[in-house]
């Protein structure tokens, strides 16, 4: 019989209120981590699509806090952090928005998210 593969564990974290938000965003800045959240829509296929793209970058950056936000179930975090099309990714140091992509291009994404953890890597 063949080994069975046992599931990656995801490192996203599925943020499902804005306390979530907050202890998340507060610990990240404790810890001098970065963050990049990703902003979906279930209804949103771009969004659906971007999914397995975002949780392979996770891994790829263990030392970078991933969170994804579904604007429908967390409107006011979404609101706070201005988000107005999905997928939105937003990347983040100390607890402040440095940049934000808009749109499903996973080159683009991987590209920006490497360029932003280099610049800030200690």
């Amino acid at each position: 019989m063949a080994a069975q593969e046992q599931p990656v564990k995801s490192r996203v974290v599925k943020i499902d209120s804005e306390e979530t938000w907050n202890f998340f965003i507060t610990q990240a800045r404790n810890q001098g981590s970065l963050v990049i959240v990703h902003f979906t829509a279930a209804w949103c296929i771009p969004s659906v699509a971007m999914k397995p793209v975002f949780e392979s970058l996770a891994l790829s950056f263990q030392d970078t806090t991933f969170l994804a936000v579904d604007v429908d179930d967390v409107k006011e975090v979404a609101s706070k952090m201005e988000i107005k099309a999905m997928p939105s990714f937003v990347l983040m140091r100390e607890g402040a928005q440095v940049e934000k992509l808009v749109g499903a291009n996973p080159n683009e994404i991987r590209k920006r998210i490497d360029g932003f953890v280099n610049a800030f890597s200690s």
